[in-house]
């Protein structure tokens, strides 16, 4: 086999399962042990590859109420305001972005009294101009890795 897109086909057998052994890898891209290590390494000191996590699903622990806040900021707090909520535990991913508002987060909570809590301690910080929250009804499609384009 030749090694043109071997890391892009290693990170995809990685996301279809990233408990996959260097050997079944190594099968499966028909490379030696060798090779998928050398590769899965320098892909992770390169910081491509930053760790090996579960997907969780965090209805099933109980965390069945997910809140989107989009927050309009202060221009020169955007940084502190993102730090805040990157350390709220119940905030699963945090955006600046670009539109009506200058951040997303997405939080997962257990009940609505929980959520509420949490959101109106964010919203007290007065480098927040305004805020819209929206909970999450039915989430169609939420964790999903998808492949990288691979050339044949």
């Amino acid at each position: 086999m030749t090694y043109e897109n071997l890391d892009a086909k290693l990170i995809n057998s990685l996301l279809s399962n990233g408990r996959a052994s260097l050997r079944s890898l190594g099968d499966e891209l028909d490379v030696s042990v060798t090779t998928v290590s050398n590769h899965l390494r320098d892909l992770e000191e390169e910081g491509v590859i930053r760790g090996y996590t579960p997907v969780v699903d965090y209805d099933k622990l109980g965390y069945d109420v997910t809140a989107v806040l989009q927050l309009k900021v202060e221009g020169s707090a955007l940084p502190d305001v993102t730090e805040k909520l990157r350390q709220e535990k119940q905030m699963v991913s945090v955006y600046e972005v670009t539109g009506d508002y200058d951040v997303i987060a997405i939080g997962k909570f257990t009940d609505t009294d929980g959520m509420n809590d949490q959101i109106k301690s964010i919203l007290t910080d007065a480098d927040i101009r305004e805020s819209n929250t929206s909970v999450v009804l039915n989430a169609v499609t939420e964790n999903e890795q998808f492949d990288l384009d691979v050339k044949e």
